[in-house]
């Protein structure tokens, strides 16, 4: 737990926006260092927290997605991606939303 709140401060560096929301690039970057120590549940919450603060946020659905995908919890990983879709064609961003329904097309193939 005490590792969790270093990584977490690291991360969040403290850092607030004008609205007083965390900022959602260290959320998201708690996240992916998650990711990157194998923590899959710890950085599912962390994609979780940063969704329900900002989310509009495209990036974390694909990085979510493909870990979700890479655990073999392809469900869990269609509902992001499938979100991630959404919140991208909410944006216009017609490469995330393209790299998103790749992902979704091959995993739902499996």
């Amino acid at each position: 737990r005490e590792e969790q709140e270093q990584i977490a401060s690291r991360s969040a560096g403290g850092e607030r926006d004008a609205s007083g929301k965390a900022d959602s690039f260290a959320r998201y970057a708690l996240a992916l260092e998650y990711r990157s120590a194998d923590r899959i549940d710890d950085a599912l919450r962390a994609f979780g927290k940063l969704r329900e603060s900002d989310a509009g946020y495209v990036p974390m659905y694909l990085q979510a997605g493909a870990m979700l995908s890479a655990a073999g919890r392809l469900d869990e990983a269609r509902a992001w991606l499938q979100a991630g879709i959404d919140a991208a064609r909410a944006k216009g961003d017609d490469h995330a939303r393209s790299e998103m329904a790749d992902l979704l097309e091959r995993i739902s193939a499996a």
